[in-house]
């Protein structure tokens, strides 16, 4: 195929400019610097089974594109979204050939989140018996889109956003190694890097294609040099969202960070959710199961204004109701924590299960009719009214008097569930299969 370069300047600068040595990437430090695991198989033109995964526009295809260039390999390139079991089995039957010749058969799959179950299975056993290296992309977590079998087969490799300094190093470089920009003859501001990387988000794949924009929006307006006024006419907008797992990693950090008495980190988590479009009131929820399992009676106020914000949520709505959440979140992060509450739901639930066949004290019982009075329902019952208030006497069933369910925790004293069940009926009682 004769080379054709106006159809190479078609492509998008981020295609344009891809690595095309392992010097040439910038980032991943920990898997593609000096001591990194991949830089060392490279070197060796090796490669292994493994799972690329992390956010766009990190590097996951320029690794590929290194891969096929250094490992003396057949290199299949598929996209889990664009192609099916058909493509992939004939590149395995191919790869069977040329195993027969001592040629290894590298299959890339960008996307392999997007590929069902039955296609992923097609991919194990070649992989399992070493017919086919295996390399897939993914955005997703592994852990939930890719069969454990084929999982267990592959080495996850994880790879982390970039920083806004990387980016502004591929921009930079970019200007220096494409020809087709470099002979527009425009200057770009150090401003416009350094906006065009925090709007970003660690995307490298945005931020060249949004620098691209700015510059041919420059070279239409016959401007010399691309400034902060001539990047906002490109319009060049990334919008901010996060990953289906994230939802989960942002949520938990935020309730960690409550539960840890950090009101800092919980409004940054916060906001961060908000600014992905979480639906505000699931915050709010998260905030009112904390004020009972962290907070407890600790500060029995905390559930009230968790409560409060949740209904502000429902009745203001965005964006005023940040502001209630803000307030609920600084309350509950400063206020004292106990889980003594979570500890005596947690060892009730427990006791119940253990003895659910005790029956209730007659003394308990309500006398509906003279039969039940005959029997001893409600006899030596004492209203605690017409005694002043207190009746020193245990309530549970007889082969429970000495269980103590809710103990006080005394703040900075660790309460282990486990300990507490067991001081309940003793170490032996509490044996593995009780707990289950």
């Amino acid at each position: 195929m004769v080379f054709d370069p106006q159809m190479d300047e078609n492509k998008p600068l981020a295609e344009r400019v891809r690595p095309k040595n392992i010097e040439d990437l910038v980032g991943q430090n920990h898997v593609m610097g000096k001591d990194g695991i991949l830089r060392k198989a490279l070197e060796k033109g090796t490669i292994f089974s493994c799972i690329l995964y992390g956010p766009p526009g990190c590097g996951k295809s320029s690794i590929a594109e290194l891969i096929r260039k250094y490992v003396n390999a057949e290199f299949y390139s598929f996209s889990g979204a664009l192609h099916g079991a058909a493509e992939i089995k004939q590149a395995m039957n191919r790869a069977q050939e040329m195993r027969r010749y001592g040629k290894q058969t590298v299959v890339f799959i960008d996307e392999i989140h997007r590929l069902n179950k039955a296609q992923q299975d097609l991919l194990l056993s070649r992989v399992e018996d070493g017919t086919i290296t295996l390399v897939g992309a993914t955005t997703e977590n592994p852990s939930f889109e890719i069969i454990p079998p084929l999982l267990s087969r592959c080495r996850v490799i994880f790879l982390k956003p970039l920083s806004n300094e990387d980016l502004v190093r591929i921009m930079k470089k970019a200007l220096i190694v494409d020809q087709k920009i470099a002979n527009y003859g425009i200057s770009v501001k150090e401003e416009v890097f350094e906006s065009i990387a925090q709007l970003s988000q660690g995307d490298a794949r945005f931020a060249l294609n949004a620098l691209e924009m700015a510059i041919e929006t420059a070279k239409n307006m016959n401007e010399k040099v691309l400034d902060s006024k001539v990047l906002q006419a490109s319009t060049s907008y990334k919008p901010q969202g996060y990953r289906s797992e994230e939802h989960y990693d942002f949520a938990s950090a935020f309730i960690k960070s409550l539960r840890g008495s950090d009101p800092d980190a919980a409004l940054y988590y916060m906001m961060r959710m908000v600014e992905a479009g979480e639906d505000p009131r699931f915050i709010a929820r998260r905030m009112v199961i904390l004020a009972s399992e962290d907070i407890g009676l600790a500060e029995p106020m905390a559930l009230l204004v968790a409560v409060a914000a949740a209904q502000a949520v429902e009745y203001v709505g965005l964006p005023e109701c940040i502001l209630n959440l803000a307030q609920a979140a600084i309350y509950l992060a400063a206020a004292p924590k106990s889980n003594s509450v979570y500890l005596a739901a947690q060892a009730a639930k427990e006791i119940a299960k253990r003895w659910a066949n005790l029956q209730v004290p007659l003394f308990l019982r309500n006398p509906v009719t003279k039969m039940m009075k005959n029997v001893g329902y409600g006899d030596g019952y004492i209203y605690p009214h017409e005694v002043g208030g207190f009746v020193k006497r245990s309530y549970m069933p007889d082969e429970l008097r000495k269980i103590k369910i809710y103990v006080p925790k005394e703040i900075g004293k660790e309460v282990n569930i486990k300990k507490r069940l067991e001081e309940l009926w003793g170490k032996e009682k509490y044996s593995q299969e009780e707990r289950k």
